[in-house]
């Protein structure tokens, strides 16, 4: 069950004020209002600023990765600087960018971007020049992708690499790379925490480990996917150890300044229902070696921000991981859109749906989470963070494939 959908009786007090289940009991029963239509709390909210790690950002709006598979050979492009350039100008606080990979055996597709390599660099730093100077942040996602193919999801696998995993599992089932040594496993921390170095020099801010979705990271979580026997494989402290090991050496080489985040999620693109913690006992357990190793803070993807983590309540996934570990908190999932991006047609359309704003902005007003990041919507309007903090969001587009098709 979701907010957006029902309402339960189950929420604690801790969790949730009876005036914030009044506002949502309205919602629930009032026809969706005009897009037009945005509150002052939810412009005052959205507009406030908010400190991660030190970095200081302008406002509460945060661009989600998008993987669009624009640069040759890994390159980062012209077109590329110009696509985040416009974003940034547009008013967002911070870029969390597509996901580029920290060494050759991690790359999802031939035209993913690198962050390794001289040439690749430099695109990277034409990209991160003029965000910078539109004063908005920008982290780099460190994308591995473990046992997971293209091919697996219906799409053209464009390199000849061994595919390597906690177990040679992508999902269980799904044997498709090799169990990596722990020579492999210290190779591959050593490329993250080399990766968040090179990420400094050309101006990044910080980077984010990409730990969610079934990915490399995630396949050590995850249970189904890491049958080892040694340090890395067991109860889920142990699982955590390679990420743990990744924030550490990226902190290491970076510095202890430079900010690392955590993108973190249940669900896997090969298993929409797995999770990796059954209960918040479980999530603490999670959270506790990633904290003990320096993450700044973490981004919980959901596939709808606002659905329920455990039958025990209500909260959110984020909310769950704001609570449990007082680190700042980004949210994601289906934020201003009427359906998830993996749902049936979720990649072909997305109509705006403001009450999940208002949403959004009370979550974030009652500490449940800090920062909300928006995909689809910031794809078809790249000024969407500049014209949510002043409450003028007429003309607003809805979301359609064109949009994804192409950098506009």
């Amino acid at each position: 069950m979701s907010r957006r959908w029902s309402f339960s009786w189950r929420l604690t007090p801790q969790l949730m004020s009876l005036a914030r289940i009044s506002r949502l009991m309205a919602d629930f029963w009032r026809p969706e209002m005009a897009v037009e239509q945005i509150s002052t709390l939810q412009h005052e909210v959205l507009a406030s600023g908010f400190d991660l790690g030190g970095l200081r950002l302008r406002n509460r709006i945060v661009m989600a990765p998008m993987t669009r598979e624009c640069a040759p050979d890994g390159v980062p492009t012209a077109e590329m600087a110009n696509y985040y350039a416009r974003r940034a100008e547009g008013g967002v606080a911070m870029i969390v960018t597509e996901g580029a990979a920290p060494n050759e055996e991690g790359r999802f597709g031939r035209n993913v971007p690198r962050l390794y390599g001289a040439d690749a660099l430099a695109g990277w730093e034409r990209i991160v020049a003029p965000v910078k100077a539109a004063d908005a942040a920008i982290l780099a996602q460190v994308w591995h992708v473990g046992a997971f193919v293209p091919s697996m999801i219906g799409m053209t696998d464009s390199l000849d690499v061994t595919r390597v995993s906690p177990s040679g599992l992508a999902a269980p089932g799904r044997l498709i790379g090799k169990a990596m040594t722990t020579r492999q496993i210290a190779r591959t921390v050593r490329d993250y925490g080399q990766a968040a170095r090179e990420a400094r020099e050309v101006g990044f801010d910080g980077v984010e480990i990409h730990a969610a979705h079934g990915y490399l990271p995630d396949q050590f979580f995850w249970s189904a996917s890491n049958l080892r026997e040694d340090c890395y494989g067991g109860n889920i402290a142990a699982r955590c150890r390679f990420a743990a090991e990744i924030i550490a050496e990226c902190k290491a080489q970076a510095g202890s300044d430079f900010i690392v985040t955590l993108r973190l999620s249940q669900w896997k693109q090969l298993d929409f229902l797995a999770h990796v913690a059954e209960s918040p006992e479980e999530l603490s357990d999670w959270l506790m070696p990633l904290m003990k190793s320096g993450a700044d803070g973490f981004h919980v993807s959901t596939r709808r921000f606002w659905d329920q983590a455990f039958p025990s309540s209500e909260a959110s996934l984020a909310s769950w991981v704001r609570r449990l570990s007082g680190r700042p908190v980004i949210a994601v999932g289906s934020a201003l859109m009427d359906r998830d991006f993996k749902a049936e047609g979720g990649k072909q359309r997305g109509d705006l749906v403001p009450r999940t704003l208002r949403w959004a902005a009370e979550a974030i007003e009652d500490g449940e989470f800090d920062l909300i990041a928006f995909g689809r919507a910031l794809l078809a309007n790249p000024d969407l963070a500049q014209r949510l903090v002043s409450g003028d969001v007429t003309g607003l587009r809805d979301y359609d494939r064109g949009y994804l098709d192409e950098l506009k």
